[in-house]
């Protein structure tokens, strides 16, 4: 019997149909499952075009990535494409389970040590004696070109990863929005690759750090339908980046401190972010900033109320955005691998595509 179980083979499926080959890793606790082979042409000439060609060709790739029984409603997946900006070593498509994303910090983190590790880049020279080398992973995410930076040693990466994000900016601050059962609530918006409210959970009665999730997705989804339906987001340089990714309710503490402040995303259909959010920490910092909160290189760190996992960030330089101020910020945290999979398909099975419980 060990013998026979020792070769691994994938089991009965239909041969029209390729197995989809993933490697599945975390940040912070925050699932990524990356499709490195089996995926079927995704068209289109830019980055943009092919995120619209997967949305309306391919979306079935990401319900069995995604949904149960391969996956969950939390459950966060990258397909990885080519990218017609020379600079860039890989595109890359993110996924959940209301669609596609514009951009998603805990992923870059995981695919700068994907990329270095699976000979997506090569890896730097040894490390001198006094540390490790680090090789920088250019990640054509739908928002733009994102530069990670991998810690390397003996041709392979450790330790935590950092990337410089896409100019992050405030759309709206201090916005007075009607929440049905809140009423009146001031929230910020901001960009840090994808647009997010924030709100301190005390203005909705809630304490991010022991009250329940459940309780904590309820009123982050009231802000953003709230959101939604009373404020047109904009991006100053592309439509297909102009909309509402989710609402990040947070302790309240945007003042600098060298103490971390908690927060946790909910985004796309109530999807709840196990890791403090790479694009959420990066507008935040560009919020604060904005505020006058934090000044350029003041690191931050930036807690999960839902996992304890931390993120650090820092403004690194002022930028532009159309005809916002903005500013570069650097994310950094620990991403690990957890394990690989080849998902398949039985032509007769009626849940192949998947399913999700609400």
């Amino acid at each position: 019997m060990e013998a026979a179980l020792a070769a691994p083979r994938l089991p009965p499926h239909d041969p029209r149909t390729p197995a989809l080959s993933v490697v599945d890793m975390h940040t912070g606790g925050e699932p990524l499952r990356i499709v490195h082979a089996g995926c079927p042409e995704v068209a289109g000439p830019t980055l943009l075009a092919k995120r619209r060609y997967m949305r309306q060709h391919l979306d079935y790739v990401r319900r069995r990535l995604v949904f149960e029984p391969r996956g969950h409603r939390d459950m966060y997946g990258a397909i990885l494409v080519r990218s017609e900006l020379p600079d860039a070593h890989l595109g890359v498509l993110f996924l959940h389970n209301e669609g596609y994303s514009s951009m998603c910090g805990h992923a870059v983190l995981a695919l700068g040590r994907f990329a270095l590790d699976f000979g997506l880049v090569p890896a730097p020279p040894d490390a001198p004696p006094d540390g490790a080398r680090e090789a920088q992973v250019n990640i054509h995410c739908p928002c733009g070109l994102v530069a990670a930076f991998v810690a390397c040693e003996g041709g392979r990466s450790c330790g935590p990863v950092r990337f410089h994000s896409v100019p992050a900016f405030v759309l709206a601050a201090d916005l007075t929005v009607d929440v049905p059962g809140h009423g009146k609530v001031v929230v910020d918006i901001a960009y840090g690759g994808a647009f997010y409210a924030f709100v301190s959970a005390e203005k909705l009665g809630l304490d991010v750090c022991s009250a329940k999730t459940r309780d904590l997705v309820v009123a982050a989804s009231s802000v953003t339908e709230a959101v939604k339906a009373q404020f047109k987001i904009n991006h100053p340089e592309s439509e297909d980046l102009g909309f509402l990714y989710g609402t990040i309710l947070t302790d309240g503490k945007d003042a600098y401190s060298e103490e971390p402040t908690t927060n946790i995303c909910v985004f796309a259909d109530e999807q709840v972010d196990r890791s403090p959010t790479g694009s959420g920490v990066t507008a935040r910092i560009a919020l604060q900033y904005h505020k006058g909160l934090l000044q350029l290189n003041q690191t931050r760190t930036f807690k999960s109320s839902a996992t304890g996992s931390v993120f650090s960030g820092r403004a690194v330089r002022e930028a532009t955005c159309g005809d916002f101020k903005a500013v570069i910020v650097e994310v950094a945290g620990q991403a690990h691998y957890t394990g690989t999979a080849s998902l398949t398909v039985e032509d007769d099975d009626p849940l192949k595509d998947g399913f999700l419980l609400k």
